[in-house]
């Protein structure tokens, strides 16, 4: 039996490295090819290591620095600033949805699965926003629509709150005479520090990543983020492409291929920092807020 289990377990490990492989072996080809010169990546293709090392993608992308400092001032900034509101609204909707007391949880439940199923649509959610709340070309754009709560975050949570908070805590904090606030700050949240980094993770990988947005309701180039800044680059090379009257000579000048690779490297980077930080919380958050349902 011990033979067995070394043996699957031999092969899970193989498996499992081989899928590793398939994970980070893009990142490696990407990141060869931005260092990599236009020339090189013609004739020798993609590869590993770079043929002709080449800082020609990421000197046109920095050569306007203080346009790209400053859609990453801004990406940052709304990053913190959406997460630490998507968790606050977040925690404030799951808690009381996972208490069996709170009246009327069931209607709360089903108008929060609905919104998973069904939306208004672009047209009219860009109408609405517009329109009515006038975040066009304001800062708000990148914090409002669509990002500022998720439904499966807050099933996702609610879900750990039931699963893995005792009810007991709470009953014996309201005979010790704590109110709902309290039991929530200092008794809840502390036991739900896993679900909470992970819903944050979740969170602020979707407000980095966002480009929409921005494409939608922002024409001032300063408010752009780093995503919708680097998109705007990628759609101008396209441009110059298309468009130059002598067009073989000019895209000669630009490294278009390694500057798309030096541009997903950029957008990619502070989350593969930030990454290693919290993946034991992701990872022991969604198994344990799965455990029920």
């Amino acid at each position: 039996m011990y033979k067995n289990e070394k043996i699957f377990q031999f092969f899970a490990n193989l498996i499992l490295a081989l899928l590793t492989i398939c994970c980070v072996a893009p990142f490696l080809l990407m990141i060869s090819a931005s260092f990599s010169s236009e020339s090189a990546l013609s004739v020798y293709g993609y590869t590993f290591w770079p043929k002709e090392f080449d800082l020609s993608a990421y000197k046109y992308l920095f050569s306007s620095t203080g346009a790209l400092l400053k859609a990453y001032s801004v990406s940052i900034g709304v990053t913190v600033v959406g997460t630490v509101l998507n968790l606050i609204m977040t925690i404030l909707m799951s808690y009381p949805l996972s208490r069996k007391d709170l009246p009327g949880r069931n209607i709360f439940a089903f108008y929060l699965f609905f919104t998973m199923l069904f939306n208004g649509g672009l047209i009219p959610s860009y109408i609405m926003w517009t329109r009515n709340f006038h975040i066009q070309n304001t800062i708000w754009a990148l914090l409002i629509p669509n990002l500022l709560l998720n439904a499966y975050n807050v099933i996702m949570m609610r879900t750990y709150f039931t699963s893995s908070i005792p009810m007991e805590i709470i009953e014996a904090a309201k005979i010790d005479g704590a109110r709902e606030g309290t039991i929530l700050v200092k008794c809840v949240l502390p036991m739900a520090k896993p679900i909470i980094a992970t819903v944050a993770l979740l969170v602020g990988l979707g407000y980095w990543n966002d480009w929409m947005n921005g494409l939608y309701y922002l024409s001032d180039d300063s408010l752009y983020s780093i995503q919708v800044l680097l998109t705007k680059i990628m759609r101008n090379i396209d441009m110059i492409k298309q468009t130059s009257a002598s067009g073989v000579s000019v895209m000669a000048q630009i490294p278009s291929t390694s500057v798309r690779m030096a541009i997903a490297f950029l957008g990619v980077l502070p989350i593969l920092i930030a990454y290693p930080f919290f993946q034991k919380f992701l990872v022991k958050g969604i198994t344990v807020g799965a455990v029920k349902g």
